[in-house]
């Protein structure tokens, strides 16, 4: 299974939120840090902040901060959230695949599925965001920017 890029940068940026408690980054400070675009960083904290996960606060003295939900959520939550529910395979799409009636793939497919959710249930942001991860996460912040 691989992971949508929003996903992939939704997990980055709580990481990245985790290791530096007391400040609060810019969404375009983030964005550089992780080198991904900012109107791609945007959204993924906006959905982040719907999720409760962070704070976000506009203007002179805004920026991002972690909440404490954020710090203990899931990392199988947070995958769920922006991957969705839907199957791995597209059984019914545009082009309906011809076995899907008696296939016995999507079914093991899902299961699959579940137990890769379930495997990241246990662990938490503030988990992953340890040692010695902390130590890099707190190299690639260019420290505080403009609001």
């Amino acid at each position: 299974m691989r992971l949508l890029r929003s996903t992939d940068l939704a997990l980055r940026v709580l990481m990245r939120l985790a290791v530096t408690a007391g400040t609060t980054p810019t969404t375009r400070q983030v964005a550089a840090d992780m080198d991904v675009p900012y109107t791609h960083a945007t959204k993924v904290v906006a959905e982040l902040q719907h999720l409760g996960l962070v704070d976000a606060r506009r203007g002179r003295g805004g920026g991002i901060a972690l909440t404490e939900r954020g710090r203990t959520a899931s990392v199988g939550a947070v995958v769920r959230a922006f991957e969705g529910d839907g199957d791995v395979v597209d059984c019914d799409g545009t082009t309906p695949c011809p076995l899907r009636g008696g296939c016995r793939l999507r079914g093991a497919l899902r299961r699959a599925q579940e137990a890769f959710f379930a495997s990241l249930d246990p662990v938490t942001v503030a988990e992953i965001a340890a040692e010695p991860t902390g130590a890099l996460l707190l190299g690639i912040s260019q420290g505080p920017g403009p609001a």
